[in-house]
């Protein structure tokens, strides 16, 4: 499967663009689109998701035109959106069966892939609990087996950590990865760390334009030579948040030991340091 995206805008009112001149093709695997809040990433997700129409544009999924052939693509799609509702008084069984006559699973097929989406988000346990009882995690596992309950071939998950615990993003990535092997999963998020686990392959949105694409180390690099510690007074501290992104700043008795992203200050003593993820998502971000 491939998504072929070619110079999308999407505009709202006279003079906001969320997306300007968008670029990319996606092929099988876990994609990453990473950006801050308000990059224009939800309002990708949504023309993917044919919830949202572009401004200007082309969206072809396989071939098929995402603008005129809506119903066609929606059959091969399955959506996890970032706030995911639920019926509360539901069970797990009852509600991916619900979900399952929704997507037009024949009567004969449901039982049997309700009882395999359970196991493959690792539900089956509490499968009979009504679901206001699961906890955060559960619900977006719950969320998962829903968007997959009709075998689709493209997978569209929105910020799908959010609120989770460390445990929780952890199973989460993996059940993605197990998946992303034969289908396309697009996972949108902020979370640097849930895109340097998973995806080989990523887009860096900000202020709806694409400003990286590539692999992750391929970004990491670009950062190099950019990245560094010093060690400051309260007042010097001031000055070097003013003219520098602050990774993390770690407070002593009498000075601060700070790693900052940006070009080097040369009135200041300033370590060089080996760049990560995080660091270049500032980088490229920080305009």
């Amino acid at each position: 499967m491939e998504i072929t995206i070619r110079h999308l805008w999407k505009t709202f009112g006279k003079s906001f663009h969320a997306l300007q001149d968008v670029s990319l093709d996606i092929h099988t695997g876990m994609f990453g689109l990473l950006g801050p809040n308000g990059a224009g990433k939800s309002t990708l997700m949504k023309i993917l998701s044919t919830l949202e129409q572009p401004s200007q544009g082309e969206v072809l999924i396989d071939g098929t035109d995402i603008n005129t052939q809506r119903k066609t693509i929606r059959k091969t799609l399955g959506y996890l959106p970032q706030f995911f509702g639920v019926y509360p008084q539901l069970t797990g069984i009852e509600f991916l069966t619900y979900m399952a006559r929704l997507n037009g699973v024949p009567r004969k097929q449901i039982e049997d892939k309700v009882r395999r989406g359970l196991e493959q988000v690792a539900l089956t346990a509490v499968a009979a609990r009504r679901v206001k009882t699961y906890s955060g995690g559960m619900v977006r596992r719950l969320g998962i087996a829903q968007a997959l309950i009709g075998n689709p071939a493209l997978l569209i998950v929105d910020e799908p950590t959010v609120g989770l615990d460390p445990e929780e993003r952890i199973r989460f990535r993996n059940l993605l990865a197990d998946i992303s092997r034969e289908k396309i999963i697009i996972l949108s998020t902020h979370i640097v760390g849930d895109i340097s686990s998973t995806c080989e392959d990523l887009a860096l949105l900000s202020q709806g334009q694409v400003v990286y694409r590539g692999h992750p180390e391929q970004l990491v690099e670009q950062t190099r030579g950019h990245v560094w510690t010093v060690t400051c007074t309260d007042e010097t501290f001031s000055v070097v948040a003013d003219r520098m992104e602050v990774i993390s700043s770690t407070a002593r008795e009498r000075h601060r030991i700070v790693r900052a992203v940006g070009d080097r200050i040369p009135e200041y003593e300033m370590q060089p340091e080996e760049p990560n993820l995080e660091d270049a998502y500032m980088w490229m971000t920080k305009d």
